[in-house]
């Protein structure tokens, strides 16, 4: 079995930040999201993978390829966003004969996707589907289902009158009979091939389509309140893991309480409070700073003066002199600074390379 990776796309609801990085490139708890799914297939037991690439394919190729996976990877380049079955369509000659798990690149799901997979090759079906329930299913692809026999015998992409309350989470076993459903569609409204549209051929030519709940939480991290929900997801999970010494991270005259994970040569000084669960990369100087809960500080920052909490930092950041930072997403190398004012709590969505003066 293989997997297949979507990594394309523009993230028009992340910009600015997406202007200058790809979209599943943006950490969660410093760890960028397609690593959770690179991750996930392997964990799964599929150690041949293909990623799908669009805008930033370079920043993508050599992020991944900076990393060491037990998996070999190709990278497959789609050179505009057809949807879903055009990338399907587009990976054909990667995936070949073989079943494959399709897996779309902003989603973080707890628990993995073992068991999934498992029931997927068990199955016998020709696709398999991991649903969830969801508060408005207007937004989602739905699924409609027969529980006692355990398949989907409808599928509606984002329907205005939704027949159920089982959203498509982006997860999706398939074998080579999905070639066959893609030939047989149209481009949608929106001028794409839609997924959907494939699997509701196959369901209509006979050809049974399962399904499982998603068990745990799942989040796909289109929009910057769902990553600053994924980071907090995440770092309730964390495991502490400080280092005080030669190598490790340094705390002088400060408090860390709580779960709190630092990276190597890290320092954290005059008077600091760090609050958990928070996770801090290599690098980073922290000094006359509080730091609280459900905050994630990239590699390389410098920070002074300040407050921040429940906030996505990414590498390279330099705040200084701050006040108080809460419920942000803040990109790579951003510099901010305090004018001499005397502002209330600040709320921001930053791209990478700004500098701001508060």
């Amino acid at each position: 079995m293989k997997g297949l990776i979507l990594s394309g796309g523009h993230g028009i609801r992340l910009r600015p930040l997406t202007y200058s990085q790809q979209k599943q490139l943006i950490p969660v708890a410093n760890r960028p999201i397609l690593f959770y799914c690179i991750q996930d297939l392997i964990d799964a037991g599929i150690h041949s993978i293909g990623i799908i690439i669009g805008p930033n394919r370079e920043q993508v190729i050599s992020e991944v390829t900076a990393h060491e996976w037990d998996a070999e990877i190709k990278f497959i380049n789609q050179d505009h966003p057809g949807g879903l079955a055009h990338a399907v369509k587009v990976a054909g000659p990667f995936l070949g004969d073989d079943p494959f798990v399709m897996y779309l690149g902003d989603n973080i799901l707890l628990g993995g996707i073992q068991k999934f997979v498992q029931e997927f090759r068990d199955s016998g079906a020709e696709a398999s589907l991991l649903l969830t329930k969801v508060a408005h299913p207007e937004e989602y692809g739905v699924a409609l289902v027969d529980e006692q026999k355990k398949v989907i015998v409808q599928l509606l992409e984002k329907p205005k009158n939704p027949p159920s309350d089982l959203g498509i989470v982006g997860i999706y076993g398939l074998t080579p009979r999905i070639f066959e459903a893609i030939e047989q569609i149209k481009p949608s409204w929106r001028g794409e091939l839609e997924i959907t549209d494939a699997l509701h051929w196959l369901i209509l030519n006979g050809h049974d389509v399962t399904y499982n709940l998603v068990e745990g939480w799942w989040k796909d991290t289109g929009k910057p309140e769902d990553l600053l929900d994924a980071n907090r997801l995440i770092l309730d999970a964390l495991v502490a893991e400080n280092g005080d010494g030669p190598g490790g991270a340094r705390v002088e005259e400060s408090t860390v309480a709580g779960r709190c994970r630092i990276g190597k040569n890290t320092v954290i000084k005059e008077n600091s409070v760090v609050k958990g669960p928070v996770i801090i990369g290599d690098d980073c100087i922290i000094s006359n700073t509080y730091l609280g809960p459900y905050t994630s500080i990239g590699n390389g920052s410098h920070l002074a003066n300040t407050e921040i909490e429940d906030s996505i930092v990414m590498e390279g950041t330099v705040i200084m002199n701050s006040e108080r930072i809460v419920e942000s997403l803040i990109g790579k190398n951003v510099t901010i600074n305090r004018n001499g004012r005397h502002p209330g709590g600040r709320r921001f969505v930053i791209g990478d390379n700004s500098n701001v003066v508060i």
